[in-house]
This record gives structure tokens, C-alpha cells and sequence, in this order.
């Protein structure tokens, strides 16, 4: 009987490890998109956008710190963490490139844009959070991560309204 109860208790850390090693993997892609996102922005800024190059800049910082932890977390688990970006991720910068070439290179616009893409961010945090199989040190690390982006959400959303 111990042994079948032992079993039991193995398959579910293992569904459990699957369930989070899964949720870290896409927090690290939609971090990895994040980057990807303002180093494309920072390509359109114009010269006297130079604030908001040092911004993003920071926020490409936040990411990659955001990364290295949930990486952490997923090699702790004995699994490798993903390098790659979301597919939802690739297909928002194709939609961006389109958008841009209609709308222009503006201040606005690219502060759109990002917003858009600090939106998709706080919806996969939140969907990650949602999740009942998320243990409980990583639910702590994913609500600081998800506080953490919704200030650099905000500052984005600010800097947009004040347009």
C-alpha cells in the first residue's frame, strides 16, 4: 500500500513540475518578446526621442532580469528554459511592422504599440497566476514579476496619454 501511495505522490510532483516548468517557459518567451519588441521600437525612435530610448533600454533590462529568475526556477526543475519567442509575439511585431508603415514612425504610435505589447504581457502573467497547479514560491516570484511590469505598463501608458 505505501508503495502504490508513494507512486501516486511521485506522479503528481511530476504533473505538477510539468504543469510549472510549462508556465515558466512562456513567461520566459513573453519576456524574450518584450525585448525583441523595444529593441524594434527603439529602431523607430527619431532622435530627439532619446528619453524614450533610455527607457526601454531599462525595460529590456527588467526583462532580461525576469528571464534569468523563471530560467533559474526551470533548471532547478531539470529542465532546460526556452529561448525563443511566442508565436502570438512574432505575429504581434509583423502586425506592428504593417501598422507602422501605415501609421508612421511617431512618438505615439511606437508608445501604442508598446502599450500593446505591455497589455499582452500582464494578460500572460495574470493567465499564469490563474493557474491551480502553480506551486507556491513561484506564484510569489510571478506576482512580483507581474508588479513589476505593470509600473513599466503604466509609465508606458503615461507617457502615450500625455501625447
Amino acid at each position: 500500500m505505501a508503495c502504490c501511495f508513494n507512486t501516486s505522490i511521485l506522479i503528481k510532483i511530476m504533473e505538477t513540475n510539468t504543469v510549472n516548468t510549462e508556465i515558466l517557459n512562456d513567461l520566459i518567451q513573453i519576456n524574450n518578446d518584450r525585448v525583441v519588441g523595444y529593441e524594434k521600437a527603439m529602431k523607430e525612435l527619431k532622435p530627439e526621442d532619446s528619453d524614450l530610448k533610455t527607457l526601454f533600454v531599462k525595460m529590456i533590462g527588467e526583462s532580461h532580469k525576469h528571464k534569468m529568475a523563471l530560467a533559474t526556477e526551470v533548471q532547478v526543475m531539470g529542465v532546460e528554459a526556452d529561448k525563443g519567442t511566442t508565436t502570438s509575439g512574432k505575429i504581434y511585431r509583423a502586425w506592428m511592422d504593417v501598422k507602422a508603415a501605415f501609421t508612421g514612425h511617431d512618438r505615439k504610435t511606437i508608445l501604442n504599440n508598446c502599450e500593446f505589447g505591455e497589455d499582452a504581457a500582464q494578460n500572460a502573467y495574470k493567465m499564469a497566476l490563474a493557474d491551480e497547479g502553480l506551486s507556491a514560491n513561484l506564484k510569489t516570484l510571478i506576482t512580483a514579476q507581474k508588479a513589476s511590469l505593470r509600473v513599466s505598463h503604466d509609465e508606458i501608458k503615461a507617457l502615450r496619454d500625455a501625447q
